[in-house]
């Protein structure tokens, strides 16, 4: 293997540039050529592909986002988008490509491999952490410290106003940001998809909470909760308690930003240092993750088709200290 291509798609998480940096860095040592393809899948059809250095990667590993661009390729999805992006991974005589993303990407990568042979090897960049073969993905440490400082922001505006604030937080499908942000900054409810929600239930424990005299209540509600969301969750119990000034919050994009936390620098240039090593040791199509402080390879069968379990003990200890 003499030329490796990496690129980036999907939603950004903040510690791609570090797995960027660290797939070109050791493909370099390996005395292998690297290329960063630019907008993802995309990139790979419009031949936006380039040779890559040492001070390529230079003063990134600090930085939220990706150098790389991101963007979801309608084009990638279709036989003819495919075939241009062969042709032009045969033009630059890419031996093998190091995709970093969510199960979409994973997807394309497996279909891409299926179809023409080229190797790939999966990087986990998403803030939902819901992707199975890995304890943590890159970008989820840095977007529940940000979410738990918005949160405790938001708790002393709440304190000083009687106020109850319901707060959506990201994760998809996915309750695990919402689930250890409301644990971390000592929520009254944490709704998420994979749990029921009762109005009526939710209801009664505001009722005991403002006969307990409390100031401030802050609900965590995750974009993906089968309520609806926080502004519909917050009409409902609205409808049956009105005794707090209630507002909410998205806080949005705001959780993928920021300079990655010394957690995600770290496991990403874990995985992006294994995941070149990987290709050069002929593996293909799995994904490279963190399983038990080891690193793990996963299907990517496996790793799209399934999704990580939900800590149920997590989930008894919000409802506990919360009571």
């Amino acid at each position: 293997m003499k030329s490796i291509g990496v690129f980036t798609s999907g939603g950004d998480a903040p510690g791609m540039n570090a797995a960027i940096r660290a797939v070109v860095r050791t493909s370099i040592s390996c005395r292998v050529k690297p290329f960063g393809v630019l907008h993802g899948y995309q990139g790979l059809i419009d031949g936006e592909i380039q040779e890559m250095n040492s001070h390529s990667v230079s003063n990134i590993i600090q930085r939220g986002g990706t150098i790389l661009k991101s963007v979801r390729s309608m084009e990638f999805m279709t036989p003819e988008g495919r075939k241009k992006a062969f042709d032009n991974v045969s033009k630059f005589g890419l031996d093998g490509l190091v995709a970093i993303g969510g199960d979409g990407t994973f997807t394309g990568a497996k279909i891409f491999t299926e179809e023409y042979g080229i190797p790939f090897i999966g990087i986990p960049g998403t803030i939902d952490n819901d992707l199975y073969g890995t304890d943590y993905t890159i970008g989820y440490d840095t977007a529940l410290n940000t979410v738990v400082q918005m949160v405790d922001k938001i708790r002393d505006t709440a304190s000083s106003h009687n106020r109850l604030f319901f707060i959506e937080v990201m994760g998809k499908d996915a309750g695990f940001l919402a689930l250890r942000s409301g644990i971390s900054v000592g929520a009254e409810a944490i709704l998420i998809p994979e749990t029921s929600t009762y109005i009526d239930k939710l209801v009664d424990k505001l009722r005991n909470e403002r006969k307990r005299h409390k100031t401030s209540l802050i609900i965590i509600v995750a974009e993906g909760d089968q309520s609806g969301g926080a502004f519909e969750v917050a009409a409902r119990v609205k409808e049956q308690f009105n005794q707090y000034d209630t507002r909410v919050t998205v806080l949005g994009h705001v959780q993928r930003g920021g300079s990655p936390s010394a957690m995600d620098r770290v496991l990403a240039s874990r995985l992006g240092s294994a995941a070149v090593k990987a290709l050069l040791d002929g593996k293909k199509d799995v994904m490279v993750g963190v399983v038990n402080k080891e690193i793990a390879f996963t299907p990517f069968s496996r790793a799209t088709k399934h999704h990580n379990k939900l800590n149920m003990d997590l989930l008894q200890l919000a409802e506990l200290l919360a009571s």
